[in-house]
């Protein structure tokens, strides 16, 4: 949520600091807004809106020259989305400025004591309470700007990343982190700020990430000085080298990077088992389960931490790991699991997906889990995000960078690194034969060129999407493996077409959800020739005598479910358990498709955030 972008150095500051908001839009947000500091003047613009917005209110209201600046992409938390509420926020001296990512949980115990000393407050945020504790401290200490964030944050609950100057030290940024995440690119004489790394990658390919409870002094001219908040420690930085290129991050000739991250799935998927999958040696190598296989091994069963699509993917890899593997699984939404008290032991390994790596809710998950003794493995997709710093060991989906806020190619990357993992545990236990072992590495291995197959059927699926673009209300029906798929479909839906869907075990439909079936209610069945078939075609032969809408996706060939569906949509034959990296494809095409013609804004749907990062 919300996005932060701050730039000092030798370049005008402006160009980097919009263009950067503009790389951050998907993380989701209702207003902007960007300060530049000229070395005499504070040049603030901010807006309700979009970046866009500001980018023309800005170059027509105020100066734009200055080497060093703040930006700032809000979600609203406190305060409505307004212009007043937007960041970045003045001291009531006007000598300090602040973006802030987060929420200030105390706030309002600290504004009103601030309130008694003569602050006045001309918005409704928690940032602008925390810029007043941070100049109350720097006069009341009389210490530096950056032992006066270090002091005020001690004071702070809740979760920030933030980025502070004082216009009489031009030369210098202060930043800080607790719960949000935040990169520095280091470049020759110049540093930049970002939530992520996207903004400053055609600068430098030099990044460092701070860790939570750790702040950050920069300084023109000067080494980075790392510090702890709660006890003044210094830390060393880590700088790594970014695995990001500027080709990643632009739309590559697509109208929009959600379309485009569809189509890259076959490419995604192919990365993400790279290196992993040798199917002519019959191995599969992960250094994370390599490593530490005697966890996996004897474990009393794992338990799936996630959120979104992540946790229909741990969905799916449920299915996988006790098929496969024949190890016990439990699958829990992240932000349940940490507030009820879970039985959790030394014996367990918890697997936490997240594609962002920053997910507020996934990591207290982690944190919870590792208090209590167990092994916790992490999948993401962002590398040196905090949940591959948080967990003992991990694998990253190599996805490359998702900016469309609606997930696809993360999801069926998941699925794939999940599906190597139950493999290789499934290999060891001896649970699979040789022959059926290779058998299974090989199928793999064609996923890709099978999910390019399916992507042949987008102008079927685009008719399709012309005649249910008006529906208020559809229902996704699946079994076994497809069962998540059906509520990854819904959620597609959903998120960005703004209809609503429900996801279900097609079984259930007769205990509830066939009261709503008649012929207005379209019905997305998911009916692959493998697993439970003909139970499926019993369920379809119920919606048709009710005179609902199927539209049916089913394995290519398929003559049964042709003769009772309204549309019928072909992916490729596989295994049950690879149906799922098949089958969510033209649910994700349809949805786009419909969210197009409904004209939503696909890649930035209303109220979403692309990283939960704060509760």
């Amino acid at each position: 949520m919300c996005g932060i972008v701050g730039y000092i150095g030798h370049r005008d500051a402006y160009p980097i600091i919009i263009k950067g908001l503009q790389r951050l839009e998907y993380r989701g947000y209702d207003s902007a807004g960007v300060a530049i500091y000229d070395g005499a003047t504070i040049n603030l613009c901010k807006t309700k809106g979009k970046v866009e917005d500001l980018k023309k209110k800005a170059e027509a209201t105020m100066s734009l020259e200055g080497k060093l600046g703040i930006g700032h992409t809000r979600w609203a938390t406190h305060g409505v989305p307004n212009d007043a509420n937007s960041h970045p926020h003045y001291s009531n001296s006007g000598d300090l400025v602040i973006i802030h990512n987060g929420i200030i949980e105390n706030y309002d115990s600290i504004k009103k004591e601030l309130i008694n000393r003569g602050y006045v407050f001309h918005s409704d945020t928690d940032t602008e309470v925390l810029i007043n504790l941070i100049e109350e401290v720097k006069k009341k200490e009389n210490v530096k700007l950056g032992k006066a964030v270090q002091i005020a944050l001690n004071q702070v609950v809740g979760a920030y990343a933030i980025a502070v100057f004082d216009k009489h030290k031009p030369d210098e940024i202060v930043v800080a982190k607790l719960g949000s995440p935040l990169a520095i690119g280091i470049g020759e004489d110049e540093f930049f700020i970002a939530s992520d790394a996207t903004p400053f990658i055609e600068f430098t390919n030099n990044a460092m990430y701070l860790d939570d409870e750790e702040m950050a002094i920069i300084r023109l001219g000067k080494e980075i000085k790392l510090r702890k908040i709660k006890d003044d420690a210094v830390v060393y930085p880590i700088i790594k080298e970014l695995q990001l290129n500027i080709e990643e991050i632009e739309k590559g000739g697509y109208d929009h990077f959600m379309l485009k991250e569809i189509y890259e799935q076959p490419r995604a998927i192919q990365d993400s088992y790279r290196g992993r999958l040798l199917a002519d040696q019959g191995l599969i190598k992960m250094a994370g389960v390599d490593d530490n296989l005697e966890k996996f091994m004897n474990a009393n069963r794992i338990i799936i931490v996630a959120c979104g699509t992540s946790w229909h993917a741990g969905l799916v890899a449920e299915y996988i790991f006790e098929d496969l593997a024949r190890i016990p699984v439990e699958v829990e939404y992240a932000s349940e699991f940490r507030y009820r008290n879970p039985v959790i032991t030394d014996k367990d390994v918890v697997i936490a997906i997240s594609q962002s790596g920053e997910t507020a809710d996934t990591l207290a998950a982690i944190k919870l889990a590792k208090e209590k003794g167990a092994f916790v493995f992490g999948v993401c997709n962002v590398v040196g995000s905090t949940i591959s710093r948080e967990t003992d060991a991990g694998a990253y989906t190599h996805a490359g960078p998702e900016i469309g806020v609606a997930s696809t190619k993360a999801f069926t990357t998941q699925i794939t690194v999940l599906t190597l993992i139950a493999l290789k545990l499934a290999k060891e236990k001896g649970v699979f034969s040789q022959s059926k072992y290779h058998e299974f590495l090989t199928e793999l291995e064609n996923i890709p060129s099978k999910v390019e197959k399916a992507l042949l059927s987008n102008d079927l699926i685009e008719k399709v999407a012309a005649v249910y673009k008006d529906a208020t209300n559809c229902l996704y029906l699946g079994r076994g493996y497809n069962f998540p798929v059906a509520l990854e479909g819904a959620l597609k839906l959903k998120e960005i077409s703004y209809i609503h869907a429900e996801g279900y075990p097609a079984a259930e439909m007769k205990h509830g959800p066939i009261a709503l079936i008649d012929e207005q209610m379209p019905v997305f069945v998911i009916a692959t020739k493998r697993g439970h078939y003909e139970k499926v075609v019993s369920n379809i032969q119920e919606i048709k005598s009710r005179k609902g809408k199927i539209i049916a996706i089913v394995t290519e060939g398929d003559e049964t479910v042709k003769e009772l569906a309204d549309h019928v949509i072909e992916v490729p034959e596989t295994f049950e358990s690879l149906t799922p990296l098949l089958t969510t494809i033209p649910l994700q095409l349809l949805s786009y498709h419909i969210a197009l013609m409904r004209g939503c804004n696909v890649d930035q749907p209303r109220n979403l955030a692309k990283s939960v990062t704060v509760e």
